[in-house]
């Protein structure tokens, strides 16, 4: 069984941006890059996405920048839920010191 060929975020923004900034069509990013017309098709959108600085949905962010911002909203929602946890811990330890 062939398996799939896995590139990196760094290379996928490199076929992205010989698209975006020397106008390669997907013919030439295809071969460039050894991946399939609808990969390269759908690195270049989420590399337009990312520099509009949205993250398409269901995708994982390859631009640096992009991976830094999922992380640090991945940290914000855990500590809200730190947060929250210690709300309503700090209300049963009050009801309980009546």
């Amino acid at each position: 069984m062939k398996t799939r060929p896995t590139f990196s975020p760094a290379f996928k923004v490199e076929i992205a941006k010989l698209m975006v900034e020397q106008n390669y069509s997907i013919a030439q990013a295809c071969a460039a890059s050894g991946a399939g017309p609808s990969a390269v098709r759908r690195w270049k959108l989420q590399y337009l996405a990312e520099l509009a600085g949205q993250t398409l949905p269901h995708t994982q962010a390859i631009t640096a920048e992009q991976r830094e911002i999922s992380k640090l909203k991945q940290r914000i929602r855990d500590l809200e839920m730190d947060k929250e946890i210690l709300k309503k811990a700090s209300v049963l330890f009050a009801q309980g010191l009546r």
